[in-house]
């Protein structure tokens, strides 16, 4: 009996190992570069929101109010998430990109010249659309385009512009609380600089090659040769043709609820919606809440603003730390290490008094959160195969979102009833259930195909 062909999935020369085996080139820095700074403008959004609500003074916010003012980009990132995730596995990375950014900038400049609160709550919802599958496209997009052994490092690097954004806002936000150009509040000039940099992040992507692994899912050779051969070009190597058979791969034949509803992914699938429900109790808690808590304990809103800030200088470089950590660690057990770590850190910045005390745990928390973003964006992007990668990612994580807007209703009252103390423990507790989940489902990634990962 001969040994059977290859298929073109499997093949040495398939499109999938041609693309693990390229270097780094010229094409895959631009891809991070462009992924980077639009995810940027997910990252200032939803950090704007903390920074708003303990500097916004036009409306007199309190109360209802301020509570769907903290809730309504999250709860439009939901919408954006599951919804608009999905149409980069129907429709392409690329096209998905263009309508994202293009949606937030027009919304959030929008916002910046709302005449009350109300009008300024459904532009955040509306912004929050645009912004809500950034991150599900873009997971996806990087996992479809890097090699195997150099996925974790270079989409860390992506991550790492992302959080250059949180600082940002929190120093943008204390500056422009203080200062009022032009007699304008600061959180108007916060909204219009998200909106006019999300419009050059767009021109910048519209150079960008689609993914050569969705478009061979969905039998676009032709196109998918071509931007194979552009990646190659980019890093100096030649690759040799792939297969001119025009028709889908046997996943995109399937729906993707077909495919998400079987073993392994069904159990994945379960262990991405557990944690996304609860891992925005520890990352989106702290990040958007905690100049409020300071506020809760006496501090001004100019003290509390300048403690957080200083804070946030913690999450670009936690994403720094993050590359070596990536590359060395096999991603499962980072991830269970890094919810640990941060719980520790949290209920530390909740039991601190002193102010160099609160800026350092205040830090240390954001920094070990980065390292767990970073960890865990790259690790749910890998579990899933191309087909169905953006529509899984956005479906779980758009969870995220809605448990991000439901914080505000949950955490507060807590805040306010019982203390900085008994509301961390609640993050704690929370944290503690994505760990045990983790372990129980998760399955190794570190240094492995995207394609070995995800059996057909």
């Amino acid at each position: 009996m001969t040994a059977s062909k290859p298929t073109e999935l499997t093949s040495r020369n398939g499109l999938p190992a041609q693309m693990d085996r390229l270097p780094i080139g010229r094409l895959h820095r631009k891809v991070v570069i462009a992924v980077g700074l639009g995810l940027f403008f997910d990252m200032y959004e939803v950090f704007l929101s903390g920074s708003m609500g303990a500097a916004l003074k036009d409306f007199s916010v309190s109360g209802l109010q301020l509570k769907l003012l903290l809730a309504s980009a999250f709860v439009g990132m939901f919408f954006g998430a599951a919804f608009l995730g999905s149409l980069a596995d129907r429709f392409g990375r690329r096209k998905a990109f263009l309508f994202n950014l293009l949606w937030y900038s027009a919304w959030s400049l929008i916002g910046a010249f709302s005449p009350n609160v109300w009008f300024l709550v459904i532009a955040r919802f509306m912004a929050g659309i645009g912004v809500g599958a950034e991150y599900p496209v873009a997971d996806a997009y990087l996992s479809d385009t890097m090699p195997k052994d150099k996925r974790g490092r270079m989409a860390s690097w992506a991550y790492t512009c992302s959080y250059v954004a949180i600082p940002v806002v929190g120093f943008m936000a204390l500056w422009l609380n203080q200062s009022r150009p032009m007699d304008i509040s600061g959180w108007r000039w916060l909204m219009a600089f998200g909106a006019l940099g999300a419009l050059v992040v767009l021109f910048l992507r519209r150079g960008l090659p689609e993914s050569p692994r969705w478009l061979l899912t969905k039998g676009r050779s032709k196109e998918a040769q071509t931007a194979l051969e552009a990646f190659a070009a980019g890093s100096g190597v030649e690759v040799t043709q792939i297969c001119d058979d025009p028709s889908p791969t046997n996943t995109q034949t399937k729906s993707s609820l077909e495919i998400l509803r079987k073993a392994p992914y069904n159990k994945r699938l379960a262990m991405l919606a557990i944690f996304h429900v609860f891992q925005t109790f520890g990352y989106y808690g702290f990040g958007t809440l905690a100049a409020l808590v300071l506020v809760a304990r006496g501090y001004s809103v100019t003290s509390s603003l300048l403690f957080v800030a200083l804070s946030f200088l913690g999450y670009p470089i936690g994403s720094l730390l993050s590359t070596p950590l990536i590359i060395r660690f096999e991603r499962k057990y980072l991830l269970m290490g890094s919810l640990i770590a941060l719980a520790a850190s949290g209920l530390a910045f909740a039991t601190s008094t002193a102010p160099l005390a609160i800026i350092a745990f205040g830090f240390i928390t954001t920094l070990i959160s980065n390292i767990f973003s970073n960890v865990y964006h790259i690790y749910q992007a890998e579990i899933f195969p191309t087909a169905v990668r953006a529509t899984a990612v956005g479906w779980t994580y758009s969870l995220s979102r809605l448990s991000s807007g439901a914080l505000p209703f949950i955490l507060l009252p807590i805040l306010d009833a019982f203390g900085a103390l008994p509301m961390f423990s609640m993050v704690g507790g929370a944290l503690l259930i994505i760990c045990i989940t983790i372990g129980l489902l998760g399955p190794k990634t570190t240094r492995r195909s995207v394609d070995d990962i995800n059996p057909a």
